[in-house]
């Protein structure tokens, strides 16, 4: 028997993204801090060349996952309002 879509499945189904991709933002932004702040503690690795090449790529993260949470929901409002 095969299920039609219902919209409590498509709330069910943005929640479970959402989750997800929150849980792998925090996993990720604690992995950059952490090997952050062991690169700074270090005594023996100069701290420029680390920050240069880590504070685009947090920059970049950090905007991509905020705007695909961010676009899950503005479409989960449009599929609400459409219907």
């Amino acid at each position: 028997m095969k299920k039609s879509w219902t919209k409590e499945m498509e709330n069910k189904l943005s929640a479970w993204v959402t989750v997800a991709v929150t849980i792998t933002l925090c996993v990720v932004v604690i992995g950059m801090v952490g090997t952050l702040l062991a690169a700074i503690l270090d005594p023996f690795i100069a701290n420029e060349p680390i920050l240069a090449i880590i504070a685009p790529a947090f920059n970049m993260i950090i905007g991509g996952f905020i705007g695909l949470i961010t676009g899950i929901h503005m479409a989960q409002g449009e599929n609400n309002e459409s219907k």
